[in-house]
């Protein structure tokens, strides 16, 4: 019953490729062959911290050596580059049917570590109430829901929520970010009784938004707060 509706809303909302954006050669496929091969996947070494990719021989990178962090540790899909357009598209475009491609590709390639975190809850980084209006939705709830699903996790949207109106963080510098985010995070719901807690976002940069959201977690009674994201910024210690 699933794929027969999956299908009709295919044939009526055809799927776009989250590289490309244009429509996949047929049902049932999340990207074009060709644009797959354009993703730069993470892979090993990456820092022991946050997952960003390191030189070989380093255990942590240039950012996590010089700022303490207080999630427990975290890991990301591929580089942000690579997926740039499609996250502003994700955003931006109304394109939320990429998150599909994104959660299967981060179970299919991270399922084993994530296992491994032992979680007892996934929630995504919220929103304040006035930008999901405004965009309709909160692509890391969206995707933290898919990826609890495909895991057998808990998805718990209301864990944390956002009571600040934040300025973009883009343009910030690694301290007026973790001005900005003070006291934008309170704690939704009762979480004494989840030790592990993974958090999904879309981007991961500094670290200040998991951290603001881990700390909250944590001064609730989380043991450990780990965080999955789609892409991960770049370390300024890796050579161009």
């Amino acid at each position: 019953m699933g794929d027969y509706r999956e299908r009709i809303i295919s044939l009526i909302y055809p799927r776009r490729c989250p590289v490309c954006d244009q429509v996949v050669p047929r049902i049932g496929m999340y990207i074009c062959p060709g644009c797959r091969e354009k993703l730069e996947y993470i892979e090993e070494p990456v820092c022991f911290k946050c997952g960003k990719p390191v030189a070989e021989g380093r255990e942590w990178c240039g950012d996590c050596e010089n700022q303490a962090h207080v999630f427990t540790r975290g890991a990301a899909l591929c580089t942000y580059p690579c997926v740039r357009e499609s996250l502003y598209r994700v955003k931006y475009q109304g394109r939320r049917e990429y998150l599909d491609f994104f959660a299967e590709e981060i179970v299919r390639r991270m399922g084993a570590q994530i296992r491994l975190w032992q979680a007892d809850a996934v929630t995504g980084v919220p929103l304040h109430k006035k930008r999901q209006r405004k965009r309709g939705y909160n692509q890391s709830a969206l995707l933290a829901e898919k990826i609890g699903r495909k895991m057998g996790i808990p998805y718990d949207e209301n864990l944390v929520l956002r009571v600040k109106n934040t300025v973009p963080q883009k343009s910030l510098t690694v301290p007026e970010r973790q001005n900005n985010l003070k006291k934008a995070f309170i704690i939704g719901q009762n979480v004494v009784k989840l030790k592990t807690i993974i958090v999904i976002d879309d981007i991961y940069t500094t670290g200040s938004t998991i951290d603001a959201v881990a700390r909250v977690l944590t001064e609730a009674g989380a043991a450990r707060v780990y965080f999955i994201a789609i892409a991960i910024g770049r370390s300024p210690d890796m050579p161009l």
